[in-house]
């Protein structure tokens, strides 16, 4: 029974490790404990510690990763944000908390964070308040679902599952074609395509 809760940390760090918007970690979370009949808590604590340590290494390799493939100019401006978020203090962590609240996909405001090479305890702590509480709720309604449903997988595709794909392939792009140094010094919304080496 021990490796099915190892499987559930792998699955959640393999999904939050990744820069590309995947389903999110409370999705595997969700599947594993309804097919192996597991704890919730354990699920949801180990489940959470998979995507930390997920976040934690995206953060880490980000960098040298966008250095690759972006443009100088376009990393420079990506930094330039994550050094205004950074300069917040603490309207950036109640930012955070409320972005990880919130349904949307914390994989751009880990690369945001990664590419302005913040320091990981800038953006985890609050990740992980927000990642614990939301995870929860949702492996929980998850369950919940799957007792009172005909079918789990007739319920995995749905508009708002759609949604959440097409609005964090949206926040990417926000990200990687704004240019955020005339947004946040200017107010005006430039629009930058050639950002590839």
């Amino acid at each position: 029974m021990v490796w099915q809760y190892g499987l559930v940390f792998i699955a959640a760090l393999l999904v939050d490790i990744t820069p590309l918007p995947l389903p999110p970690a409370f999705a595997v979370m969700i599947l594993l404990q309804i097919i192996f009949n597991l704890s919730i808590w354990p699920v949801i604590i180990i489940g959470v510690l998979g995507s930390m340590l997920g976040r934690y290494i995206l953060i880490l390799y980000i960098p040298s990763l966008a250095d690759r493939i972006f443009k100088k100019d376009k990393n420079d401006d990506i930094r330039y944000l994550g050094e205004k978020l950074k300069t917040r203090g603490l309207k950036a962590q109640l930012f955070i908390l409320f972005y990880t609240l919130m349904p949307l996909p914390s994989t751009p405001l880990f690369l945001a964070g990664g590419i302005a090479r913040m320091k990981a305890y800038f953006i985890l702590p609050a990740f992980t308040v927000g990642k614990f509480i939301s995870d929860s709720v949702a492996v929980f309604m998850g369950k919940y679902a799957a007792e009172n449903s005909e079918s789990i997988l007739k319920g995995m595709l749905t508009w708002k599952s759609v949604f959440a794909l097409l609005l964090g392939l949206l926040l990417l792009a926000a990200l990687v074609f704004i240019d955020w140094r005339s947004f946040l010094k200017e107010k005006k919304i430039r629009i930058r395509f050639n950002i590839w080496r």
